[in-house]
Order: C-alpha cells, then sequence, then structure tokens
C-alpha cells in the first residue's frame, strides 16, 4: 500500500468545518467493527511487524522541549539528510539521539 499517496494538510478549522458538513468519508461503524486480529495484519502488512522488545523503547513523561542551536555540518552531510525528504533536521536529530543512546548503556 503506498503511503502518503492522498495527504491534504488542513486546518483545526477547516476539519471542523469539514465534519460539521458531513465531508468526512470515513466509515467508523466499519472501524468500530473490525477485529482487533484484522487491525493488527493491516498495520503489518502497512508497516511490517513490530521489533521484538519495542515495548521496551516506550518513553513516559513530557519531553523537555528543543531548543534552538546553530551548527556547522559538512554540505554533503547535510545535502543527505535534505534529500531524504521533508523532515531533515529530525532525522539528523534522531541520528544524534541514537549515538548518545548507544553511549550511555556503556
Amino acid at each position: 500500500m503506498a503511503k502518503k499517496e492522498n495527504l491534504v494538510t488542513m486546518t483545526l478549522e477547516q476539519v471542523k468545518e469539514m465534519l460539521a458538513n458531513g465531508g468526512d468519508r470515513s466509515d467508523w461503524e466499519a472501524v468500530r467493527a473490525m477485529p482487533q486480529e484484522e487491525v493488527d495484519r493491516l498495520a503489518d502488512e502497512e508497516d511490517g511487524p513490530l521489533p521484538e522488545g519495542w515495548e521496551k523503547t516506550i518513553v513516559f513523561g513530557i519531553p523537555q522541549p528543543k531548543k534552538a542551536v546553530h551548527i556547522r555540518l559538512d554540505a554533503q552531510v547535510l545535502n543527505w539528510f535534505k534529500s531524504q525528504g521533508p523532515g531533515y533536521q529530525t532525522r539528523i536529530n534522531e541520528v544524534l539521539r541514537a549515538f548518545v543512546a548507544s553511549r550511555q548503556r556503556n
């Protein structure tokens, strides 16, 4: 199943207006009637099965807010992250977070 194929960006006001005008095309009755096994099967089909031990990675609590910083990166590194599409700063943060976590285990 292709992802991000039909994504639409809307403001909260636009969503409320759409719902008020009956614009929601979701079949919520079918969703509520779907057995959990079918939900799990569809999730596995779309995103792949969850890795073993995934539940140990859950972090409870409110994360600290991010801080704006200015860092210098090699052009090649920055270009690669940007070439992967929107969200490059988030991906850079995830890589740095994984590095820090690997060092904290030692």
